[in-house]
C-alpha cells in the first residue's frame, strides 16, 4: 500500500487560512458576476429578468435570494455557443458530454482557463501521491471527454512521465503497465476492476508483476466497499477526484490521504448544497445538492449550476492533511438516479454497499427493475467470486443476501447469482447497472 500522500502542488493556496480564503471568494464572486453580465447575453438576461445589477451583488446570499440557477437544460437550449462569455477565436479547447438525453453540454476554455484547470487538477494529483518520477497511465478518453485530458494537463504540470494510453485495449494497456513500470494510473471507477480481471486472464497479478501502487478515480459514484476490492485487487490507495465536463472536468475536488471526504478548490469554485426539490440552501451535514458558481472561468463562467450529485458540507474546523479547503462527502448518488419500487425510495448506491461486502461476490453486478401487472419487481444478478459454486450453493447465498437487502430496502427483491465474467463488461465509457423496464 501507497504511504500516505502530505505534499502539495501549491502550498500556499491549498493551505490559505480561511478567513483569507473566504475574502478571496466573495471578491472573486464579485468580478466573475460583472464579468458574465458585461460578456455573456445568456446571464445578463438571467440577471435582467431577476432585477439584479452586478453591483447589487455582495455575496452569494443575493443570487440565493433570487433563485438564480443554470441548469444542464439551459446548457442544452443554448448548445453549442449560447454560454460562451468570449469570442470564439479564444476557444482553444472544448469537449462535451455524451449527449445520452440527445443535445450533449459542453465545455469551452480558453488559454486561462486550462492554465486554472491544470493547476487544480496538478494539485488532486499530487494530493494523490503523483510525483515527477512516477510513470502515470491515464486510461480515460483523450477526446472529447474530458476525463483524459483532465488528467494531462495536471500531469504536465507534476512533470512526470505519462503514458496516454487513452481507453480501451485493455490487454495493451496492462501490456503497457508491465513494459513502462507504470507506478500510477487514472480510470472511470469500475474500469479499474476491468483492468484487473483482464491482467489476471493474462497471467499477470496486479498485485505482484505491475509496479501500480498508486491510482486516482471517477466519473462513477462509488462505495467505500469498492474502494476496499479495488485496493485489494491491485495493492493500491484509490482516491478519488471529483468534476464534470461543464465545470471544467476532473479536478475540481480530490479526497486527501484520510479518505473522508472531498477537498473542493474554493479559489475556483464556490460551491453550495440546496434541497434538490425546493432549492433552499442547506447547512453544514445537511444533505442536498451541490451547486457551483466558477469563479475563474474565462470562455464559459457559471453562475449557481446545479450539479445533480448529492453530498453534504462536512462540519469540520480543519483537516489533519494541512489544507483549507472545505471537505464535502463523497458523492453519494445523483438526483436523477433514485429509484422508487413498490412506494420505497432508496439510492442504487444502497444494493452496492450490501453485495461489495461480501468477500464470497465479485465486483459486477446489475440491478433491474420492471412492472408486472401494475406490480413493481427487482431483480438483483450479481457475480459469484469464484466459478464453479453448484446450485444449492447459490441458492442459500441469493436467500442471504435478499434477506439483507430487505432489512434495508423494507421489500424482499430477487437475487440471482451467476458465475464470474457472465455480466457484460464496459471497456470505454461508464458502467450502466440500473436498467428501469418500467413503462410510464
Amino acid at each position: 500500500m501507497a504511504a500516505k500522500s502530505v505534499s502539495f502542488y501549491n502550498v500556499k493556496l491549498e493551505c490559505l487560512p480561511r478567513k483569507e480564503l473566504r475574502e478571496m471568494q466573495e471578491a472573486r464572486l464579485r468580478e466573475a458576476v460583472h464579468f458574465a453580465y458585461q460578456n455573456s447575453q445568456f446571464y445578463r438576461r438571467v440577471l435582467d429578468r431577476a432585477g439584479l445589477k452586478p453591483h447589487n451583488i455582495t455575496g452569494i446570499s443575493d443570487l440565493q435570494k433570487a433563485q438564480i440557477f443554470t441548469t444542464k437544460d439551459d446548457l442544452r437550449e443554448n448548445y453549442p455557443f449560447g454560454m460562451l462569455s468570449v469570442s470564439k477565436n479564444k476557444v482553444v479547447e472544448m469537449h462535451a458530454t455524451s449527449g445520452t438525453t440527445g443535445t450533449p453540454t459542453l465545455g469551452l476554455h480558453s488559454a486561462q482557463d486550462l492554465e486554472e484547470w491544470g493547476e487544480i487538477a496538478a494539485r488532486s494529483l499530487v494530493m494523490s501521491g503523483l510525483r515527477s518520477d512516477d510513470v502515470f497511465q491515464i486510461t480515460p478518453s483523450l477526446g472529447m471527454f474530458s476525463g483524459g485530458f483532465g488528467f494531462y494537463h495536471g500531469a504536465r504540470k507534476v512533470g512526470c512521465t505519462i503514458v496516454p494510453s487513452s481507453a480501451g485495449f485493455s490487454k495493451r494497456q496492462v501490456e503497457f503497465m508491465v513494459d513502462f513500470g507504470t507506478t500510477m494510473f487514472s480510470a472511470i471507477v469500475s474500469y479499474g476492476f476491468r483492468l484487473a480481471e483482464v491482467a489476471t486472464e493474462m497471467g499477470v497479478d496486479p498485485r505482484r508483476d505491475t509496479k501500480v501502487r498508486k491510482g486516482i478515480f471517477g466519473s462513477e459514484i462509488w462505495t467505500r466497499e469498492m474502494k476496499r476490492k479495488l485496493s485489494d485487487l491491485w495493492d493500491l490507495d484509490p482516491y478519488d477526484i471529483y468534476g464534470s465536463t461543464e465545470l471544467c472536468g476532473p479536478g475540481v475536488g480530490n479526497d486527501c490521504y484520510l479518505h473522508n471526504g472531498l477537498h473542493i478548490w474554493q479559489d475556483h469554485f464556490l460551491t453550495e448544497i440546496v434541497d434538490p426539490k425546493t432549492g433552499e440552501a442547506l447547512g453544514p451535514e445537511e444533505e442536498g445538492e451541490l451547486v457551483f458558481t466558477t469563479l475563474t472561468r474565462e470562455a464559459m463562467p457559471l453562475i449557481r449550476y446545479r450539479s445533480r450529485d448529492i453530498s453534504r458540507a462536512l462540519d469540520e474546523r480543519a483537516c489533519e492533511c494541512g489544507r483549507t479547503h472545505q471537505k464535502y462527502s463523497e458523492i453519494k448518488a445523483r438526483a436523477d438516479d433514485m429509484l422508487k419500487v413498490s412506494g420505497v425510495n432508496f439510492w442504487p448506491s444502497e444494493i452496492e454497499r450490501i453485495l461489495l461486502r461480501r468477500s464470497d461476490l465479485g465486483s459486477e453486478y446489475q440491478i433491474r427493475v420492471d412492472r408486472v401487472n401494475s406490480i413493481d419487481s427487482m431483480i438483483v444478478t450479481v457475480e459469484a467470486r469464484d466459478s464453479g459454486l453448484d446450485l444449492g450453493r447459490k441458492e442459500i447465498l441469493a436467500k442471504s443476501l435478499e434477506k439483507d437487502l430487505h432489512d434495508v430496502l423494507l421489500f424482499t427483491p430477487k437475487v440471482v447469482i451467476v458465475e464470474p465474467n457472465a455480466l457484460p463488461r464496459v471497456e470505454v465509457g461508464k458502467a450502466k447497472r440500473v436498467y428501469d423496464d418500467r413503462s410510464g
